[in-house]
Parts: structure tokens; C-alpha cells; sequence
């Protein structure tokens, strides 16, 4: 197949109410397996279509398939991961950069983003969001107070912040490594554009947005997850009828502080390690290729263990305790 020509196209199904209101698009497949927000989304479109939903103010954006190549393979990513370097380009090399192209000025036209994602291992359902309002040059952002306010009407019992200033402090690292390591993987992630994402862009651009893990990947409930949140989302923000949901008031507030890369394909975990399982400082969580160990540097939890991963990937992300988010939202660290 020429690299130029994609046998695919791009579908989004918009909504408007006369009464004003919150501008939302909510998305799915933006890593093509994961397909539990593409089902929510086609349910909600359905419940539309028929009249059992109405829209009574704002507008409305569904995507169901944020990356069509990858959904059609049924893997993580096409030519390369969407959800990173997610801007767009007239440098167009690989067909991520075509739904960049398509997806961006549409995250743009809108107030509000609530991306539907899963993971691989096994593991509670939990939302992303992002950081405090600041002025910085990683992620500047001034709607903390909305944006937490409705990730606590999700439904879900764990918040979780830190990924931008995080994946920033992983790039320096690559960066420092590409002296004596100058393979095309690191290279590519020691971008710090490589760090932004749907959320991240949707930030970029004055909204807020928020990611929700929907739970394991093949989890007959997260279908159900993912459609409870757009409906609670889309009340909390007026767009449909229904009672306004109350905030969840068991959640846990963690921030990711490091991300730790795979530094050889025969890097190992010493177990088999599940989102959200405790560690203590310390423990021994994997052993490099070179034997040497890599074990937490502080009690915490261990996130998006990644078994698969590949030299100059990703492998684990750590999170610890957020008393700041837990005082925000009035629940525990």
C-alpha cells in the first residue's frame, strides 16, 4: 500500500441545541484497542438518534473512532502512538499526523474533552486530569476548579494528576542518554512535544479536558464505565436532562512523580504487576538486562507496568500520595 493513500476516513457526529451552553466532544479509539469508549459512544449516538437522549443545551461532538488504521488492526497504534506528539503538521509522514490534522482543530472548536480510554493489565478504572493552574511553560492552565469538579462526577473512586511535568522529567533523561544511545526510539521520545496527547492539546488550546481509564481492556463492565460517565458528564454540564450527579466522595488522590523507560528488550519485571498495586520503598520491581535492580525510591503505587514495552519505551510510571488534589476535593490522600 502507498504510505500516502489510507483506505479509511474520519467520523464525527456533532449536536446543537437553540439554548446555549457547554461546547463537549468526547472520544474514543484514540489507541485502537480500545474500544469500550467506542462502544459507549455508539450507545449514546443510538440513544439520540432515537429520542430516549436530547440534547438541551450546547453542543455535542461524538467520536467514536479517533484512529481508524489502528481500530481496523485492533492495536495500540497504527504507523506510531496518537497520543503522543498529537499537534498538527504540514510535515505529514505517518497517518497519525493525518488524524492530528482532522482531530486537533476539532478539540479545538470545543470547551470541554472527556477521552475514553483502557489498559492492558489488569486494574480498577481511574482518571487522568491535569495539573494546577499555573502560567509555566510545560502545561499552562487556568480551569483546575471545573476540570476537577467534573472528574469527581465520573464515577470513579481514584484521581490521578502529574502526567505532563512527569513525561517531561523522562524526556530530560532521554535526552542525556542520547549521547551514548542514538537509536530512532529515543530519539522520538525525547521530544517533549512527545508528551502531549489528546488532553494535553485540548489544554493548549484554552478548554479542559480529562482521560478516563475505563478499566482492562477486554472488561465486560468498562463499556458501562465509559457510558455512565458521558451521561454524568453530560448532566453535570446541563447538555441533557437528568439530575446533576453528586461528586464521588471515596476517591484516592495520587500525582505520577517518575516514569521509568526500558532501557534493553530483556529488561524484566519481577512480577506481574497490576495499576494501582502498593509499593514500599524500596521494593524491588524489576531487574535490567545488565542485573542491575530497580526498586522504588518511595512508597506508592505503581502504574501502567507495561510488559510488552521496547528499549526507549516506556516501561513504568510511579505514583505517591496528592495531599494538595485530596484537599481540592475533599478526600483522602
Amino acid at each position: 500500500m502507498n504510505k500516502n493513500i489510507y483506505p479509511y476516513q474520519f467520523q464525527s457526529c456533532s449536536y446543537s441545541s437553540p439554548q446555549p451552553g457547554t461546547s463537549v466532544i468526547v472520544t474514543g479509539a484514540v489507541h485502537g484497542n480500545e474500544t469500550c469508549g467506542t462502544v459507549a459512544i455508539r450507545r449514546v449516538i443510538a440513544e439520540l438518534e432515537a429520542g430516549s437522549l436530547q440534547l438541551l443545551a450546547g453542543r455535542l461532538t461524538l467520536v467514536p473512532v479517533c484512529n481508524p488504521l489502528a481500530y481496523q488492526l485492533g492495536q495500540r497504534e497504527g504507523e506510531r502512538n496518537l497520543n503522543r506528539r498529537l499537534i498538527p503538521t504540514k510535515d505529514v509522514q505517518e497517518f497519525e499526523d493525518h488524524v492530528a490534522n482532522w482531530l486537533c482543530p476539532l478539540l479545538a472548536q470545543h470547551d470541554v474533552l472527556l477521552d475514553l480510554h483502557s489498559f492492558r493489565g489488569e486494574g480498577e478504572p481511574f482518571v487522568l486530569i491535569g495539573p494546577e493552574n499555573n502560567r509555566g511553560p510545560i502545561e499552562s492552565f487556568s480551569h483546575e476548579v471545573h476540570e476537577l469538579a467534573m472528574a469527581m462526577r465520573l464515577g470513579v473512586h481514584r484521581l490521578v494528576d502529574g502526567w505532563l511535568s512527569t513525561y517531561a522529567r523522562g524526556v530530560q533523561r532521554r535526552q542525556q542518554r542520547l549521547a551514548h544511545d542514538a537509536d530512532a526510539k529515543t530519539i522520538a521520545n525525547a521530544n517533549t512535544q512527545f508528551g502531549v496527547g489528546t488532553t494535553e492539546y485540548m489544554r493548549s488550546v484554552g478548554g479542559y479536558a480529562m482521560t478516563l481509564e475505563c478499566g482492562q481492556h477486554q472488561d465486560p463492565q468498562a463499556p458501562q464505565v465509559a457510558y455512565a460517565a458521558i451521561i454524568n458528564s453530560l448532566r453535570h454540564l446541563g447538555l441533557i436532562a437528568g439530575a446533576a450527579p453528586e461528586p464521588v466522595t471515596e476517591m484516592e488522590a495520587l500525582r505520577i512523580y517518575d516514569v521509568i523507560d526500558k532501557l534493553h528488550d530483556d529488561d524484566s519485571f519481577v512480577r506481574e504487576w497490576r495499576s494501582f498495586d502498593e509499593l514500599t520503598q524500596g521494593e524491588l520491581i524489576g531487574i535490567r538486562a545488565d542485573g542491575i535492580e530497580v526498586r522504588a525510591d518511595q512508597a506508592g503505587r505503581i502504574i501502567f507496568p507495561d510488559l510488552g514495552a521496547k528499549a526507549g519505551e516506556e516501561w513504568f510510571y510511579l505514583t505517591k500520595a496528592n495531599p494538595r488534589l485530596a484537599e481540592m476535593a475533599g478526600v483522602k490522600a
